[in-house]
């Protein structure tokens, strides 16, 4: 089992120098809006993926008028400890310790501690466009493969390095056409490897999605999931060629894995348009969950799951659903945010499990 037993935060967002300790499998967090619920999470999120759930950048994340933070935490994975530390520099130099031994490249740590959050902007990736679904995707992937990781990376810095190239020749008028067949056929080596991987990996992973969605919602309803990719109709060399004059015209990539897909439909009509908010907050719910099981498969012990104001927007009955499996059917440490102590003992309460309960002031 993963379970985190203290953490500690210095300068980290609104904590100045703030430890807290866990000693139950379940956590409720509580306190008014603004207090520090939030980065409390995001704060264990960064031990697990290296960076925030939040944040692009780094520095976003400090103290009001310092720079840099540590966060430093204890866990227990199969009955060993393990201490994680994340620096960030005052010069912007983010280093990761994991037991005292700085890591080379801060990548390698994701997955060795697989976490899964669930947050209120999290719905996104069910009524925004494609980036949002692939971000999701990836992040889950990542965790799963450290090969992923790494030819997703490849993929992407190739991918900026040939639009910068695009809008250069269109600059200069110069085109070297050896240059673009380098990156041309660096981004297909890449990009390959991914669309096999996600094809792959999505064909048991949706219908547990929908598996999820049917225990959550408990009705009936028709909810299709797929995946679409450019390269499903054509090969990735063909695809380049069919867009060449567009991305010389537009100085941007158009054909490649960074346009993928993941259509959902209710009832036959695209999700995000006729779904309810209870609908969308359950597909987002069944997502996650399955994510979480599919990390639970894979590690041979359940991630952290990190749930942030989930009491919105979602009925009695299908956050009763939801509580009943992360809570009593699951096995992992749970750590839930609320802005009310009483709902949090209400539902544990009903579920008769034993919780932690931190007030923040």
């Amino acid at each position: 089992m993963l379970q985190l037993t203290n953490i500690s935060l210095v300068q980290f967002k609104n904590y100045l120098q703030t430890s807290f300790s866990f000693n139950e499998r379940i956590i409720g967090i509580c306190g008014p809006n603004g207090i520090g619920k939030t980065n409390l999470l995001d704060g264990i999120y960064y031990l697990c993926f290296t960076k925030s759930y939040f944040s692009r950048l780094d520095s976003q994340n400090t103290h009001a008028g310092l720079e840099g933070f540590r966060i430093e935490g204890s866990f227990q994975l199969n009955n060993q400890q393990e201490k994680i530390v994340c620096i960030l520099r005052e010069t912007g130099r983010k280093e990761f310790f994991l037991n005292d031994d700085l890591y080379g490249k801060v990548s390698h740590h994701i997955g060795k501690f697989p976490c899964v959050i669930i947050a209120p902007d999290d719905v996104e990736i069910i009524t925004e466009g494609g980036e949002a679904r692939r971000r999701f995707l990836d992040a889950l992937l990542s965790q799963l493969d450290s090969s992923y990781l790494q030819n997703l990376m490849d993929y992407n810095k190739v991918l900026q390095q040939r639009n910068s190239y695009l809008k250069s020749m269109a600059e200069t008028r110069v085109q070297d056409k050896n240059l673009l067949e380098v990156y041309n056929q660096q981004l297909i080596k890449y990009g390959e490897f991914i669309f096999r991987e996600r094809k792959n990996f999505l064909k048991d992973f949706l219908p547990e999605v929908i598996r999820f969605y049917q225990q959550i919602a408990q009705v009936k309803e028709q909810v299709e999931l797929v995946y679409e990719s450019q390269l499903q109709h054509s090969s990735f060399e063909n695809l380049l060629h069919q867009f060449r004059d567009r991305d010389l015209l537009y100085q941007r990539t158009h054909g490649g894995v960074h346009k993928d897909e993941l259509s959902m439909n209710l009832n036959g009509q695209a999700f995000k348009s006729i779904a309810s908010q209870g609908q969308r907050k359950s597909l987002l719910f069944a997502l996650k969950l399955a994510e979480f099981e599919t990390l639970k498969s894979a590690k041979n012990f359940a991630p952290l799951l990190l749930l942030d104001d989930v009491f919105e927007k979602l009925d009695e009955k299908r956050m009763h659903n939801l509580l009943d499996w992360v809570c009593v059917q699951n096995g992992g440490q749970i750590f839930i945010t609320d802005t009310h102590s009483e709902r949090i003992q209400h539902h544990f309460g009903n579920l008769g499990v034993s919780y932690q309960l931190i007030s923040l002031p």
